[in-house]
């Protein structure tokens, strides 16, 4: 159901975003095969942001400004990047690694990537997706695990001390790297990312549980002419 869920998702919301010339464009979306994990799937995009950015940021980025990034998802595992892959339009030393891990737990799988890519200092971060704030200008009470509840399922609303008592319940790691080498910037730019990064897993999970009644009972054919369809009015 999370595959499902997130595919759904992830197209429902690009469109949404998609505003003014920007948003996400999709540049392929292709079926790959990789020896180790097998089938999955392979996507480039665009992620326009010039807007999005705080005021500090625009006043050294150009006006027209995107993020390239390559994602293979082979799901129960994902790698969104690598050193070479999930770039800026302009500037060749910033780099974001993030790799994925699903598992039907609470969160309580410890050091579940074994990588060589965790080096010195690390942050553990749990992310609720009832109860972590999210910025303001992206609350939607319609969108709030507390007070939704699912016609379909029957989940829903969220309570204090869910993630113990919920069935069924799954649980997405992440493994993010970011790198932004420029003397002066790296270390606001690198905590800047990784914030945004943490309410985007949190803002698109929250939307996922939300609209469950949409996409639950979609195949994966369902939901990839879903993704064909709202691609192309993205594009």
């Amino acid at each position: 159901q999370y595959r499902v869920g997130q595919l759904y998702t992830i197209s429902k919301h690009s469109h949404q975003e998609s505003e003014k010339g920007e948003g996400v464009e999709v540049v392929k979306n292709e079926p790959h095969e990789d020896p180790v994990h097998g089938p999955g799937q392979f996507t480039e995009k665009r992620v326009h942001l010039s807007s999005k950015l705080p005021s500090w940021a625009r006043a050294v980025t150009p006006r027209i400004f995107y993020i390239t990034e390559k994602a293979w998802n082979y799901y129960p595992y994902t790698i969104t990047a690598d050193s070479r892959s999930l770039q800026c339009s302009f500037l060749p030393k910033f780099s974001i690694y993030i790799e994925t891990k699903y598992e039907d737990n609470c969160g309580d799988s410890e050091n579940i990537f074994h990588s060589d890519k965790i080096l010195g200092d690390h942050e553990v971060s749990f992310l609720d997706i009832a109860f972590d704030e999210i910025p303001e200008r992206y609350y939607r009470s319609l969108e709030d695990p507390r007070f939704f509840s699912s016609a379909k399922t029957g989940r829903g609303p969220l309570r204090e001390g869910w993630r113990q008592h919920t069935k069924p319940i799954m649980c997405s790691y992440k493994l993010v790297s970011v790198k932004f080498e420029v003397w002066g910037l790296q270390t606001r730019v690198e905590q800047f990312v990784h914030k945004v990064i943490r309410d985007i897993l949190l803002i698109g999970h929250r939307q996922a549980f939300a609209w469950v009644d949409e996409w639950c009972g979609m195949t994966m054919e369902e939901v990839r002419r879903y993704e064909q369809e709202t691609q192309e009015a993205t594009n």
